[in-house]
């Protein structure tokens, strides 16, 4: 089955390019290929219209587990909204290889695996276990960009464009 007609079954939209807060500039590339790999920069969740969705602020104590967990999963969206832009078709996509998850966290706060697995098991859903699974980690940060709860990165094997 190709990713796009799996995305419309499981009746998601990928979001539009991110857009900047007022008084910020994204001076970077957000997916960077080179030879048969697509590196990702860090992602957060998206509105429909391409504004940070957030939720923002510490987990747990001003973002509830189960809202960075959707927030992890709503990053997945964001990011694969990214890999079609930039490769023009998410069946190139031949191995998740590494994924980067950091979540904005209280101090000792131990579950952010539990977060990051919002992300994972969406990708794993969508993709399947052998281009689906990922090496992977989980942090917690003192701070993340613009104050976001969840900022995921990612590398993944591509195939030749067609």
């Amino acid at each position: 089955m190709h990713i796009e007609e799996k995305l419309r079954e499981l009746g998601i939209a990928l979001p539009p390019a991110p857009e900047a807060p007022p008084g910020f500039q994204f001076a970077f590339e957000w997916v960077r290929v080179r030879g048969n790999r697509a590196y990702v920069s860090g992602h957060s969740a998206q509105q429909p219209d391409g504004s940070l969705a957030g939720p923002f602020g510490k987990v747990p104590s001003e973002v509830s587990v189960d809202s960075a967990c959707d927030a992890a999963r709503a990053t997945a969206l964001s990011m694969l909204g990214s890999l079609q832009r930039e490769l023009g078709d998410l069946d190139r996509i031949e191995a998740w290889l590494s994924v980067s998850g950091m979540v904005n966290a209280d101090s000792g706060f131990p579950q952010t695996t539990v977060v990051i697995n919002g992300f994972s098991d969406l990708i794993l859903c969508i993709f399947g276990p052998v281009v689906g699974a990922h090496a992977r980690s989980a942090v917690g940060l003192a701070a993340l960009p613009m104050n976001n709860a969840v900022v995921i990165s990612a590398e993944v094997e591509i195939s030749p464009a067609s």
